[in-house]
């Protein structure tokens, strides 16, 4: 029974990517913007752009741990949840817990807010600008550049909080959640529905990511 338990899936592989390529980029959009890189802060900036969008469009037809609307139904349960976790008492979801699909909202929202006040920004001299600078004004531009900086604090102080509640899972309540987003599998839940990546709605994904992505790159 171990064994079979072993080998269930609760995270399809575009979600364990799209992790793994947030984890990657985040520090790499940082570093590149810090050191004056800005061709590169654009290019990854595309590419997080069409990762988040991916994602938001994913959530809705992917996989069923992938969607929102599960996640959604689950945010009543946050208090109960939180007590029970004060508690000691640790129950393995089939999917993101009640605090689980709260950070998951949390930190998309704030990625969603990086990257489409990046895509609109103005640097000071107005030399190196997002791709969609051009539709709004110098000032218009140079006030959504603030929210920019100020919006990256927060992401940053969410992306702490997700790492600490990993670490407090771990060696607390002695859950690892890492290894099952590397794997896809845990052994300690069982399935409640399927998680495959179905072809059709992968395709739709992907092309309208690629023509939004498209429509960004070439507005100019």
């Amino acid at each position: 029974m171990t064994d079979h338990k072993a080998q269930i899936i609760i995270w399809d592989w575009t979600i364990r990517l799209f992790h793994w390529l947030i984890v990657l980029l985040v520090p790499l959009m940082w570093w590149t913007g810090e050191e004056g890189m800005m061709d590169w802060h654009r290019r990854l900036g595309l590419t997080l752009f069409a990762l988040v969008l991916f994602r938001l469009i994913w959530g809705i037809i992917g996989s069923w741990t992938a969607r929102f609307v599960p996640m959604i139904k689950r945010l009543g349960a946050v208090p109960g949840y939180v007590r029970d976790l004060f508690a000691g008492r640790h129950s393995p979801s089939f999917g993101h817990s009640p605090i689980g699909s709260l950070s998951v909202f949390a930190l998309l929202a704030a990625l969603s807010i990086q990257v489409g006040t990046g895509l609109f920004s103005v640097d000071v001299d107005g030399l190196e600008s997002g791709p969609l600078a051009i539709l709004v004004s110098f000032k218009t531009g140079r006030d959504i550049a603030d929210i920019h900086e100020l919006n990256f604090d927060i992401l940053v102080i969410l992306i702490a909080l997700h790492i600490a509640a990993i670490a407090v899972y771990q060696f607390v309540l002695k859950a690892n959640l890492v290894r099952p987003m590397v794997t896809g599998r845990r052994s300690d839940v069982r399935a409640s529905s399927d998680v495959s990546v179905r072809a059709i709605p992968l395709l739709f994904s992907i092309s309208l990511t690629a023509i939004c992505l498209y429509a960004v790159i070439n507005v100019g």
